[in-house]
């Protein structure tokens, strides 16, 4: 079944007289609960695709359905409203709140999220029990990743928007973080998306588009997509 389906769409930013169109007439559909991987350059066009999908921008042209809702339309409050209920973000830099701890970044969302999931099973989920009060400068990278899932999770999202979530790790811990985010999806049968530039965590995934100069060169479905422990990293 089609969770999203983007038709026709197309953004243009314009800088006084200049005009960069970051996606050109861009159509396809996602089913829910798959895995997918969003490829492309610096510059292609992803990141403008993801901030669409997560109602943080509106198309230029074109529609955009999410869960059967045209969001392409929407005002403001009506965004703020969909990004509460019906999205979760992880950002490659964790994007938590130094000042809070552990259980208050992830314990936050509830206040915005209809349907929040608690907050400290959330946390022992990613593993981090014992580290409720710590505050993020406590915290390695993967360990604040940890926490940044716990809270896109906590929202009790239908749709998962990942930004290259480990661009900023090592290897071994990126391929931890990357483990425990699509075992932890697929537990809470979310559709997750995942824009990176990392061809390893495309063969992974249930469907990939690729995406260069503001268009979808591709998109194909895996049969068989490769487990992170079967990637060469």
């Amino acid at each position: 079944m089609s969770i999203v389906q983007f038709k026709n769409v197309t953004r243009v930013y314009t800088s006084g007289e200049h005009e960069l169109k970051a996606l050109d007439n861009v159509s396809f559909s996602l089913d829910e609960g798959k895995f997918v991987v969003i490829l492309g350059p610096s510059g292609a066009g992803k990141s403008t695709l993801l901030n669409l999908l997560g109602g943080l921008d509106s198309p230029t042209e074109g529609t955009i359905t999410v869960n059967g809702r045209d969001i392409s339309t929407l005002s403001d409050n009506e965004l703020a409203d969909y990004r509460a209920a019906t999205v979760g973000f992880v950002f490659q830099f964790y994007n938590l709140i130094p000042t809070l701890t552990v259980y208050e970044n992830v314990e936050l969302v509830s206040s915005i999220a209809p349907d929040a999931s608690d907050a400290k099973q959330m946390i022992a989920e990613v593993g981090l029990s014992d580290h409720l009060h710590n505050f993020p400068s406590e915290l390695s990278g993967g360990e604040q990743q940890r926490v940044s899932i716990a809270r896109a999770l906590a929202k009790n999202p239908k749709i998962l928007l990942c930004d290259e979530p480990t661009g900023a790790l090592d290897s071994e811990t990126g391929v931890m973080v990357l483990k425990l985010l699509l075992g932890m999806a697929k537990n809470y049968g979310k559709t997750i998306v995942i824009v990176t530039h990392n061809q390893s965590i495309a063969k992974m995934a249930d469907v990939v588009i690729r995406v260069k100069n503001g268009k979808i060169r591709e998109k194909y479905e895996q049969k068989e997509p490769l487990s992170a422990d079967e990637v060469e990293w």
